[in-house]
């Protein structure tokens, strides 16, 4: 398709600090068959080469164009002014994250699946995470699915295939029917755009390309390798939050409260273990702050009944760790 009549996609990657991955996150675009996109790069005040790199770029390339943040914003609050940079023309939208790219087949092949189903409000792929294939779960023959259907299976823990950020192509309608398309609520943490999914998929459907179109990268300095080195555990306020927003719109009532009582259970066990690993008041304060914004406060009958199952996974843990180290002693040994 000749690029003058293709819809147009506008891609953008809000970034801080990306000089690093950069190079790689851009070349990816320029090297996609489909031709007819524009790329916003939204630099939130980086302190090292990031901005230098994007107008470098931008000087060679009409279709990419900088926006600077004068001042810094948390990266939800980056990803929202990305996206509501896009072209009033554009149709459709990808984000990019900066330490991701894209194989150059990508966007032609998911405008393609959203071009012949109108009905069609996200589509995603499989991806390469490091060197795993990720998003699966669909049947090969599903390329296109209920956006209910996949949010109550989502729900309910039978697979993900929402992938990141990257992974997703968006119709533009949706991200300007909202003033804020990702909530920058701290307690969403790496779930904001699962959630985005959810509200998205209320009303259109989820389409799938069943090949490999985008890279994430695996690397100390990524926000989920950040979150997982404090020990605090956002996952499960960020499970928990989104199942009380959408349980009740997407799963029965039955089906809610088995999971929500599966989801709490693990919540206060990991609690508990805190316990006995004596968590400082940060630790704490963050947790109680997440439980009353969801609507359930910290309740200490919970915390206390969970007590005996997380003593007993901690020892368990222990004696796995014993086990171990006496394998290896041996094995050494003889």
């Amino acid at each position: 398709m000749d690029a003058q009549v293709q819809p147009l996609v506008s891609v953008v990657t809000p970034v801080y600090n990306g000089e690093k991955y950069l190079v790689e996150c851009i070349e990816s675009v320029l090297s996609q068959t489909y031709q007819h996109w524009e790329y916003i790069i939204v630099n939130n005040c980086s302190t090292d080469h990031t901005l230098e790199i994007a107008q470098s770029y931008a000087e060679k390339d009409a279709r990419i164009c900088v926006h600077n943040n004068q001042t810094f914003v948390r990266a939800s609050e980056n990803h929202n002014i990305a996206l509501q940079l896009i072209s009033s023309e554009s149709a459709y939208c990808k984000i990019l994250h900066a330490d991701d790219w894209l194989f150059p087949e990508c966007i032609a092949r998911m405008v393609a699946v959203a071009e012949a189903h109108s009905g069609v409000g996200i589509v995603g792929a499989y991806g390469l995470r490091g060197n795993r294939v990720v998003w699966d779960g669909l049947p090969y023959q599903s390329t296109v699915v209920s956006g209910r259907e996949v949010c109550r299976r989502t729900l309910l823990g039978g697979f993900y295939v929402f992938g990141s950020p990257t992974s997703h192509l968006i119709r533009s309608d949706l991200i300007r029917s909202r003033k804020e398309y990702y909530d920058t609520n701290e307690f969403h943490g790496p779930y904001s755009d699962q959630e985005a999914c959810y509200k998205a998929l209320q009303n259109s459907d989820f389409g799938f390309v069943h090949q490999v179109l985008t890279y994430t990268k695996d690397h100390d300095d990524s926000i989920t390798a950040v979150l997982q080195r404090t020990g605090f555990n956002t996952d499960l306020p960020s499970q928990l939050n989104i199942l009380t927003k959408y349980g009740p719109i997407y799963l029965s009532d039955a089906e809610y409260q088995k999971r929500f009582r599966k989801i709490m259970k693990r919540y206060y066990r990991f609690l508990g273990r805190n316990i006995f690993l004596s968590r400082d008041r940060q630790f704490w304060d963050y947790h109680k702050r997440a439980l009353d914004y969801i609507g359930y406060p910290l309740s200490i009958f919970r915390l206390f009944r969970a007590l005996p199952l997380a003593l007993m996974s901690i020892l368990l843990h222990i004696k796995h760790i014993v086990i171990n180290y006496f394998y290896k002693y041996l094995k050494n040994y003889y």
